[in-house]
This record gives structure tokens, C-alpha cells and sequence, in this order.
């Protein structure tokens, strides 16, 4: 499998970013190691998470940080693989915050989960809309010196606030954003593509998109009203029901027959084929799901059905 490189780093990843928000929400650890090891063995080995995942479960989160830290542990294979973690979401015990005090604590807090010396990308997860940006990267800039943290990623920041950023990171000489971590897949076109992707040719950046298959709504396995109680995420996938994503599930149906493939897939491939995307985030919680991942890397798609499916999805 042709590996990317993260660009303005020195970090190569296979083209599927795992996402480890269900670690200790929809996978026990038992259930979440054999994930791990079976996408590793595929060749795989980029995986995201959080400091807060799955806060919405115990108030707090820390779950997937200390699940993937029990497994490279017990494995012994952190130097075959890259790590993302987050910094700056709310939980039940503190609101959003990118201040230098709680990047300072959050960090060794994560590091310290993930049993691990260094973070390969750490992300701004979220913006509290009050932080100097200055003060942001300079926190970065301290931990990045310290060999805690490689290269520094953003994931929820306005046009605006990321601007700002670029601008003091060059202005200050301080560590500048190498990836954004946007909300981008066949249903959710608008906001990346007018806002964020002038952004990303300007500054080089690798671009990791999140729910990548509209909360499992590009699956295909939610079609009515009567599919969403057909998993602990379905309800997320309420708001496609409509006119476009009908559209957009014919287009996929139509491309997945074509290929012998199913429709999350091919969305995945859909992504893979823009020139500026470099990896999915996507999460599995069965072999089956797991092995759809895969074959989205094997999938080329033609021109033919990238119009097709753009052309629905407009």
C-alpha cells in the first residue's frame, strides 16, 4: 500500500486515519484490541483520538487515550505507529479551553495515558473563542521544545481564528499548523471547500476529514426513520434523511455495484481521490466495517463516477 507523508513533517501514515472515539464507548478494550491489532495488520498505522474521549460516557473521558496506551504497551509497537490526541474540548468538568495553563496540564495528562514519551500530531480540538492565538502556540511551542509533541494540528477553528494563527505563528516564530482536521465527507461539502481548502493549498497542508462517512449515514444501513435505532450512533444520522442524501445513497448504490464494492467505500474512495485530502478518519467496530476501510484504499475510482457522485452531492 502506497504510504502519504504528512506534509511539512517526517511522519508517513497508510491513507485511513483510525478514529478512536468509540475506545470505551461502543468497544470494550478487549473489543477495541482486536480492532487495533487487526488494522495494524492491514498495513495501517495512524490512529486519532482525544484527551476527552468518551466524555459524553463517564463526564470526563481519558477512555480511548488509556485503551490505545494499554495496547501499544502491551504490543510493543508505538515506534511502528503515529499518534494524534487532542487538546481543548469541553467535558462535564471544564468548558473549552486552549489556554497555556490547560494545554501545559492536558498534555503530560495525555502522555501520561497513552504511556508514551512524545505525541506525534497534537490537535486544537476546539476553540474557546478567547485565548490570545499567541498564547495557544506559544504553550505549543514550549511542549514541542520539551520533546512532548512533534507537530501541531487544527481541528474546529473559524477561517478567522486560524488566520490569526498562521499569522503569529509567522509573525512570532512560533510552531505552525501542519494539518486541519475539518468536517468533510459527501453530505457536508460547503464549509471545507469554500472556507478551509484556500487555506490549505496556501499553507500546504495535510487534510484529515471527520466524520467521513456522515455518522454512518454512507453506509447505506440507515435508508428511514425506522433505521436509526439500529445503533447507539443513529440518531446523528437524522438530519440526512432528506432529498440530498436519497440523491447522494442512488449515486452510491449505482458506483458501489459498479465496483463490487459497498457505499461506505466508495465515500471513502470519493475522498481519497481529492488531491488534497490525505486521510480519512474513520472508525470500525466489527471485522466487516474494518475490511470496508481497506478496500476504499484499493478502490480508483473514474472520472466518470467522481462527476457522478459530485453531481449528487452538490
Amino acid at each position: 500500500m502506497e504510504k502519504r507523508i504528512i506534509k511539512n513533517t517526517d511522519l508517513s501514515i497508510a491513507p485511513i486515519n483510525f478514529g478512536g472515539n468509540v475506545f470505551g464507548w461502543t468497544l470494550d478494550e478487549q473489543q477495541s484490541f482486536n480492532i487495533l491489532d487487526q488494522f495494524v495488520a492491514g498495513g495501517f498505522n495512524f490512529i486519532d483520538t482525544a484527551d476527552t474521549y468518551s466524555w459524553w460516557v463517564n463526564g470526563k473521558g481519558g477512555q480511548s487515550e488509556k485503551i490505545i496506551g494499554k495496547w501499544m504497551k502491551s504490543r510493543g509497537n508505538r515506534n511502528d505507529l503515529v499518534i494524534a490526541t487532542k487538546v481543548g474540548s469541553e467535558t462535564k468538568e471544564h468548558d473549552f479551553d486552549i489556554s497555556k495553563k490547560h494545554i501545559l496540564k492536558s498534555v503530560d495528562e495525555s502522555l501520561k495515558r497513552l504511556q508514551i514519551d512524545h505525541i506525534d500530531l497534537y490537535y486544537t480540538h476546539f476553540d474557546d473563542h478567547k485565548t490570545p492565538v499567541e498564547e495557544t502556540l506559544e504553550a505549543y511551542d514550549e511542549i514541542i521544545k520539551a520533546g512532548k509533541v512533534r507537530y501541531i494540528a487544527a481541528s474546529n477553528l473559524s477561517p478567522e481564528r486560524l488566520a490569526a494563527s498562521f499569522e503569529a505563528s509567522k509573525k512570532n516564530n512560533l510552531p505552525k499548523y501542519v494539518a486541519l482536521q475539518p468536517h468533510y465527507n459527501l453530505l457536508e461539502r460547503d464549509n471545507f471547500e469554500k472556507n478551509y481548502a484556500p487555506f490549505v493549498e496556501e499553507h500546504n497542508l495535510s487534510v484529515f476529514p471527520y466524520w467521513s462517512l456522515a455518522a454512518g449515514f454512507l453506509t447505506g444501513k440507515y435508508r428511514s426513520e425506522a433505521d436509526l435505532s439500529k445503533s447507539a450512533r443513529g440518531e446523528g444520522a437524522r438530519k440526512y434523511l432528506n432529498e440530498k442524501g436519497e440523491r447522494v445513497l442512488k449515486a452510491l448504490d449505482q458506483v458501489s455495484e459498479k465496483h463490487q464494492a459497498n457505499p461506505a467505500s466508495v465515500a471513502l474512495a470519493w475522498l481519497l481521490s481529492n488531491p488534497l485530502i490525505t486521510a480519512p478518519i474513520v472508525s470500525a467496530t466489527s471485522d466487516s466495517q474494518l475490511q470496508t476501510l481497506f478496500k476504499a484504499t484499493e478502490l480508483q475510482l473514474g472520472s466518470d463516477d467522481i462527476s457522478l457522485l459530485n453531481e449528487a452531492s452538490n
